[in-house]
Formats: C-alpha cells, structure tokens, sequence
C-alpha cells in the first residue's frame, strides 16, 4: 500500500530544482488535502543534506584519498542520506541529487512508526474529537523528545528537518517543535499549528486555536517547559514570546516555515549555491500564492537571497525588506525587530549609513517595548554588534575626510543614534538583569563626539513624561507644521524623528540647548497688545534710551539720524505709541495707530518669507529611558563630559535603598548626583551652572 496518491508518485523521482518546485506546487495547490508536513520536510532535508553535509564528508575524504572519491562516484542511489553530491546518480548539469520515491516513502513509514504507540492509544480510548488537546500533544512530544540523541549538537546546522530526525535522531528547537506538529497532522489532528517568535515557537491548539503548549526548549540548556502553557505574563515582558504577537502558521505557512529554515551554508564563510536557489525559487512560489504576506521573517530571508543572487523581473532585496517591515506593522502591532536589522543591514552593505541609522533606530523603538531577560540572548548579540561593531565602523570611515555629505553633518543621524540608544535603556528598565556595561558606554562616548556641537544643538529633545500642557502645545505646534504627535507617529511611523521648521526666536545660548521657554514665549507674545507688541518687535533693532528708562521723559529709543531708513516714519510711530504706552498719557489712539503700522508690513514679511522656508530642518526626538533623560543637557553642550556620560549609561537602572526600587523623580536624582560627581553641576533650568566659591574658581 502506497503512502502518496498516484498524482505526488508521478513527480518523482526528482532529479533538480523545478522537479522539487512542481511537487510543492502540486501540494499547495490540492484543493482536497493540506499540504503534506512530514513529505515536504523530509524531501527538502534530503536535499539539504546531500548538497551540504555529505559535501564537506566528501571533501574531507578525497582529500585523504582518490580512490575513496571514485567508490563514491559509484553510487548510484540516495538511499538515507549516503550518497555525496558528486555522486553519479546527481543531475549531468549540477550536483543536485536523484531523490527516488523509494527513499523518501521508507523514511514516511519509519515516521509513522515513531507515531504507532499513540495512534493505539487514541484506537484504545476511542475518542472520536476532530481537536486535539494538551495530553495528546504532550504524549507526541515526550516520543520525539526522548529519541533524540543527549549529546551537543543543538546549535549545529542542517538539524530542522524531519529527515535530520529520522536518519541520526538529531533535531534543533524549531526541528521538534515542527516535528510535533507533522505528527499530529499524521494522526489526523487540523488545529495544531506552529506559533512563530523571532527566536522561539511553540503549538496552539483547540477550537479556537487559542491554547498554548510549550514543546521544545530554548537555549543551551537541556531543561524544557514542555507541556506548560506560554503565560500571559511572560508574553506581556519579554522579547522571547513577543508580547502575544507570533506568527501564527495555518498549514500553507508552515509550508513556508520549512522553506525558510532551510540552510545553505557550508561553513561560516561558504553557502551552497543549490541549495541556496532551491530556497529562493521556493519562497517566490510562495510568495505568488501569498502565504509571505504575514511573515515577516520569510520576506526578509526572501530579500537576502535576492541581494545575493537578484532574480530578474522580480522584486529588489530592498522592496522585500520594507515589505517585510510592513508586514510587522499591520499584522503584529510593529513588535517585531529583525525586519528592521534586515533593513539596516542591507542599508550598511550598501553604504547608505544614513538610512541605516534610521533602521537601527527603528528597531530600538521596537526593544524598548520589552523587558531584557536572559532568554534574549541572541538579540542582545545583534544590537552589541550593531553599537560596538557597525556603528563605530561607519564614524571611521564617515571622519576619514571632511565632507558637506557626511552624516557627521546631518543632525537627523545624530538624532537617530539617541534614539537607538534611548531603546536600549528603556529595554534594561525593569529587567532583572543590567545590559548597559562599560563595554557599551565607550563606543557610545567616542560617537558622540564624532558630531559637533553645532549639529548637536540642532536636535530638539522631548521627554516622554512631560506635564500635560506641554504635550498639548507641542501636539499644536506639530499640527502646524504638518507632524503628527511623536507618540502617535512612533506608533503609525516606528521612529520619532519628527522634523519641524527652525524657530527663528530661538537663540542657542553657550551650550547649545534649546530654551525650556520657547512655547511659553510664543503663546505670551500672541497675548500682548498690539501697541506692546509693536515696541518690543523694535527692541531688536534699537537701542533704548537711559533718560527714559530712569526718568520717565523723552524718546524710548534712542535718535539714529546719521543711518536714515525706508521705514522712518514707521520708527517714529513706534516710539510715540511707546511713549504714551510706558508713560501712562496714552489717549487710547496707540492702539489704532498700532494696527495700521501693523497692516502696512505684510509686504516686508512677504519678502522674507521665502528665508523662512529655506531654514534648515530641526529633527524632533522624544526619550523614553530614564538613563538618557538624565543626559539631555550632558548630550547638548559645547563641551562634552565623557565621564558623566559613562556613568549615567553604566549605572543600573534599578537601584535598590533600604529593600525599595527607586524610580521617577528619585531616580532623576540619582543622575543628578551622578552628573555632579564626574564635575559637571546642572541648575534646576536644566543650563549648565557653577556652584563653587570664588575664592575655589580663583585658586
């Protein structure tokens, strides 16, 4: 009795690449049945295997001896992984493999043995269910889980299949997660499905698909929670579950499950190009049928190979890429990172650093929703690499030469960096465990001072915890300019480098921070009269006059005869209306003569408007972490100290007095302190103060 119908034997045996695609066609496209799990797994291992493992086996034994290679060259059949890709029985154009439909049925049998135990006790208890549930599952996982071999191979590659499984009892976490699920297909079970993390999965089961099973471990380690459910409080904090946002895989995604966690390599630095192009022409299948569109992770690994080997007529790598970012915005609420190291990745290769920065922060924006735990490991590798490694990388090569286009002049790059810095922090906050180290802080240090002090102070920074009055003016102020709100844009945008036009009352003082007073001086002056008005605008351009200051008679300004201007007339209406207005004998016609000055000026204001619109942008960020509101100031003044700035980032985040967390404002304080021991005293402004004694500054 033949486990395939005669429309899957016809296909084989497969002797290349579009053999294999005709057969996935074929089960995604079978309208009476769901693709086959454990046939499409294991004739997709089988080909991994033998162009990548048996490949370096091979390698290793010609080298030792020829005539080892030619007995190899001999064998004509794949029978369980034993032959080479250079065996005769491999396609005259390449060295991909001859899969007869022998092979791969005796490894569908020898799965449903694994299987024989549980299908007697489901016979035994007579349950007629069409779901599954959590003791069924459990009983499927305990048969793969205790045949596997106990040895350390777990982060070895080339062990996700089911053929891995069934030829050296060898499987990954994803390798027996997705086991477990082909087997409960095999016992006829529809509801149990891959839940996908971008470095985890586990099952849902049920009616409603709303159950949660653990099945596999995660980690090093060899403890397991198998059997538990994924607890909603786990889900709410850490990276590792994505706060309730998987993947959640009906049975053509799982299809593209297997496809992208196929691996090429051969070794750190090699790939093989045939298996490489098996996976890439499997994903395009795929994503014509349009089972990508919810998987982020599959379109991103889909762009990769196309930046390696780009397919003509076909999407660019970059078009992938940010598909596959919106793929995690609309269907995953944008909690999802790698689509965004994708991204930054590729924008690094390519040399745009610019929009790399925007990458990189947009995926910081993502970890700050989280709270660190151990269990982030590989995470935590990436954004190492990206602040200690790329990062550094492009300031070496942007500082080299002195260019107007260097990023060391653009302070949206600047503004990014903060923010992906400000991710990172908020992502330690509340964790059990601190991340920022003086590993962290050095590279940080050394970047910031790579911008100058006229970029830097080019950045308006907003804190996230600002009193209401202050978010409503900055909500208005923004709907001005055409922004939307940075808590809403962070949300719709995934950044919150918000730009606005530059304030031309804004005065930059010695330390390049922006005036707290800003939009209270704006609100103020559209408050006043128009005669006031009127005289302060000329307090700007002239001089006031001592005599009627101290005693109240003659002109408020000072006379300017010897400079005679256009606007004369208007100068002696001004001081008039101030004269009367500061002496108290206005006859109640300053006003009226205010509003005609003022109705007279259009023209000029006209002219200088098209100056206003060619003001440089002023980059708008909001920060979150407590750790780099603490270095608003420290960040934006002339001079930098590095010292104050290494402490504040590698101070822990959670400190504990007397058994009690500090937070808030008492932790404001705690920067406070810290900021004054490394030598720089801030004022209650926010403005760089000095509180020591003269006769101290003296000496």
């Amino acid at each position: 009795m033949t486990e395939f119908c005669d429309d899957v034997i016809k296909l084989f045996p497969l002797r290349a690449i579009p053999d294999v695609i005709k057969l996935f066609r074929q089960q995604l496209n079978n309208r009476e049945e769901e693709p086959d799990l454990t046939l499409l797994s294991i004739v997709t291992g089988l080909i991994e295997h033998s162009l990548t493992t048996k490949v370096l086996e091979s390698t290793s034994s010609s080298s030792t001896s020829a005539n080892n290679n030619n007995i190899h060259n001999n064998n004509n059949n794949v029978e369980g992984g034993k032959s080479s890709a250079g065996a005769a029985g491999a396609d005259p154009s390449g060295n991909f493999p001859i899969i007869k439909y022998d092979t791969v049925e005796g490894l569908y049998k020898r799965f449903k043995t694994v299987l024989a135990p549980i299908e007697k006790l489901l016979v035994k208890n007579t349950t007629d269910s069409k779901f599954a549930n959590r003791e069924i599952i459990k009983k499927v996982s305990d048969i793969i889980w205790n045949s596997l071999l106990r040895s350390s191979y777990k982060d070895r590659a080339h062990l996700q299949s089911l053929y891995s499984y069934l030829c050296g009892n060898k499987l990954d976490c994803f390798g027996v997660a997705f086991a477990v699920v082909a087997g409960c297909q095999m016992l006829g079970y529809r509801d149990v499905h891959l839940a996908i993390s971008e470095d985890h999965v586990w099952v849902v089961f049920g009616k409603t698909g709303d159950e949660t099973i653990e099945v596999t471990w995660h980690g090093k380690g060899a403890e397991d929670k198998r059997g538990q459910s994924v607890a909603p409080g786990v889900e709410s904090q850490t990276w590792l579950y994505v706060a309730g946002n998987p993947v959640v895989c009906n049975r053509y995604m799982e299809v593209a499950a297997i496809v992208s966690a196929i691996n090429p390599s051969l070794t750190a630095t090699s790939a093989c190009l045939e298996v490489a192009d098996l996976q890439q022409q499997l994903l395009w299948l795929l994503y014509d049928m349009g089972h990508l569109k919810k998987y982020p992770m599959a379109l991103g690994c889909l762009g990769e190979l196309e930046e390696v080997e780009p397919t003509v007529g076909r999407k660019s790598c970059e078009e992938l890429y940010n598909e596959s970012v919106r793929s995690a915005q609309t269907y995953y609420r944008n909690h999802h990172v790698y689509p965004y190291t994708y991204q930054g990745g590729y924008y690094y290769r390519k040399n745009m650093y610019r929009e790399a920065f925007a990458s990189w922060a947009d995926s910081s924006d993502v970890i700050r929703l989280y709270n660190y735990s151990r269990d982030d490991e590989e995470i935590y590798k990436e954004f190492l690499d990206i602040a200690n490694e790329l990062i550094p990388q492009v300031m070496k090569l942007e500082s080299s030469g002195h260019s107007a286009k260097s990023i060391l002049r653009d302070s949206t790059c600047f503004a990014n960096l903060l923010r992906f810095y400000d991710g990172i922090c908020k992502w330690e906050e509340c964790s059990q465990t601190p991340i920022l180290h003086i590993g962290w802080a050095k590279p940080l240090v050394a970047t910031i001072a790579k911008f100058d002090h006229d970029i830097r102070s080019q950045v308006i920074i907003k804190c996230a915890d600002q009193e209401p009055q202050a978010q409503h003016h900055h909500q208005h102020e923004n709907g001005k300019n055409g922004s939307a709100e940075p808590e809403k844009s962070a949300q719709a945008h995934n950044n919150n480098n918000n730009v606005v036009k530059a304030d031309t009352n804004v005065r930059n003082g010695s330390n390049g921070s922006v005036a707290k007073g800003d939009s209270n001086s704006s609100s103020m002056a559209t408050a006043l009269p128009k005669s006031l008005e009127a005289i302060v605008g000329k307090c700007g351009e002239k001089l006031l006059n001592p005599e009627f200051l101290l005693q109240g008679g003659g002109q408020p300004f000072t006379s300017e005869e010897s400079t005679p201007s256009s606007d004369g007339d208007s100068n002696l209406v001004s001081a008039s209306i101030g004269a009367d207005l500061l002496l108290g004998s206005g006859n109640g016609n300053g006003d009226a003569e205010a509003v005609k000055l003022e109705k007279e000026k259009p023209p000029a204001k006209d002219k200088e408007d098209p100056d206003v619109d060619l003001e440089p942008k002023r980059p708008i960020i909001m920060l979150y972490s407590q750790k780099m509101k603490g270095l608003k100031d420290l960040l934006l003044t002339e001079k930098l100290n590095t010292n104050a700035i290494s402490l504040q980032i590698t101070a822990q985040s959670q400190v504990q007095v007397g058994g009690k967390k500090l937070r808030g404002s008492q932790l404001a304080q705690g920067v406070a302190s810290l900021s004054g021991a490394s030598g720089s005293l801030m004022s209650s402004d926010g403005s760089e103060g000095n509180t020591r004694p003269k006769r101290a500054r003296r000496e």
